[in-house]
């Protein structure tokens, strides 16, 4: 960003210019056949790093200050033309990047000052930044342009550990149009979540801004992403599941449009209770216990079904909300015999759109929210699939250690 305090004033003379070479206390004397000496700028302008220095840090390195005079020109660019935006302070006479600066770029400083009499002096510089030999990336979702259910959070999942966290945290920012207030949260040293307090209002548009270039995560580690990516939350639908009256009820824009009857987990395999974000959809996939620690005394798993119908996942543990085609009809709305999952009437090949698991997976998105109550189980774990909602906003806002 370009600081522009004052109008500028015109050096008497010779053009403001120089480098680093240059003495930097603008412009000299001369004149015409009979003039009087021109007076020089009192103003001395500094830069650090010095013109051509290469492998320059990414942060704390780059400052531009005046003596005997003020800055009122800063410009710092890159090899596109892009802005650094910086900050002014000491009375106008230093400025430094407001962010970190990106790996392996080289920057032109062009900066102006001028003194108690309004005369200006110049300096120029460029430098190149460090080319990191270690670097982080973030995976995050949901997905550019997609539209999602009003629980879906934004999620970045680090390729290495984080132990700035602090930093690495300041360099993402979370918007959201109509606005609200958006935190984020860490899961251990890999996982960033951010939500804001209670569900997206339907029609929200959220933006994930990720300035990590040139963050440290530790030292000689840096981040290289530069990116936003937009998504639209679509229509509120949260549905309640009802392990005890073996019920489910969907509502959607605070109306109930469907109540359908349920099978979840059996008493020896409860289903977690808790706020769930479907995460994934798949409309038929294979489904084997010893994936999920479901072994007999063979360890092989308990249950191998190749073409389980109409699956939505809910937790990364393994728990779905999916089609049964195995278990009778009358045990829907009347038992609990999954071992964890719930389970809605279905027929194998998931090809009659008539029937419950059909309806309810063809009028579900990713991001919509199942809530489970009355089961025998505990909650399910906030980092256990996009789950955050079951910590209390003072829980999720708490300092972290």
């Amino acid at each position: 960003m370009t600081a522009l305090l004052a109008g500028m004033v015109l050096v008497l003379g010779a053009a403001c210019g120089g480098s680093d070479s240059d003495s930097g206390d603008g412009a000299g004397t001369g004149g015409g056949s009979g003039s009087s000496a021109k007076k020089e700028s009192q103003a001395v302008v500094s830069i650090s790093p010095k013109d051509g220095t290469d492998n320059v840090a990414t942060e704390g390195a780059l400052k531009i200050s005046a003596s005997k005079g003020k800055l009122v020109t800063v410009k710092v660019t890159d090899s596109k033309g892009t802005e650094v935006e910086g900050e002014l302070s000491a009375g106008d006479t230093v400025w430094q990047p407001k962010g970190n600066l990106r790996t392996q770029t080289k920057y032109k400083v062009n900066a102006i000052a001028k003194d108690k009499d309004g005369l200006a002096s110049a300096k120029t510089a460029s430098f190149t930044t460090v080319v990191p030999a270690n670097t982080f990336i973030g995976y995050f979702t949901p997905e550019n342009g997609q539209t999602v259910g009003v629980g879906m959070p934004v999620s970045i999942n680090f390729n290495r550990a984080i132990k700035n966290r602090e930093a690495v945290e300041s360099g993402i920012t979370v918007t959201a149009d109509p606005p609200v207030e958006v935190e984020g949260h860490w899961f251990g040293n890999q996982r960033l979540d951010f939500r804001p307090e209670d569900y997206w209002a339907a029609g929200t548009k959220v933006t994930l801004s990720l300035r990590l270039d040139g963050v440290q995560a530790e030292k000689g580690v840096y981040g290289k992403q530069a990116k936003d990516v937009s998504f639209t939350v679509g229509r509120r639908q949260v549905s309640t599941v009802d392990s005890k009256t073996h019920q489910m009820s969907i509502e959607r824009d605070g109306k109930v449009i469907k109540t359908m009857p349920i099978t979840s987990g059996a008493p020896s395999n409860p289903t977690w209770n808790g706020q769930m974000v479907i995460t994934e959809r798949l409309k038929v996939t294979r489904m084997n216990g010893a994936t999920v620690g479901f072994t007999d005394d063979d360890g092989k798993g308990e249950y191998d079904i190749k073409d389980v119908p109409h699956a939505m996942r809910l937790s990364n543990s393994g728990t779905f909300i999916h089609g049964n085609y195995w278990a009778s009809a009358a045990t829907f709305g009347s038992a609990n015999v999954s071992h964890g999952c719930v389970g809605l009437q279905d027929v194998r090949g998931a090809g009659n759109n008539a029937m419950p698991a059909a309806w309810f997976f063809n009028n579900s998105i990713v991001g919509d929210v199942v809530v489970v109550k009355n089961s025998e189980e505990k909650t399910v774990q906030p980092d256990n699939g996009l789950n955050g909602w079951n910590l209390s906003w003072d829980e999720w806002t708490a300092p972290q250690s």
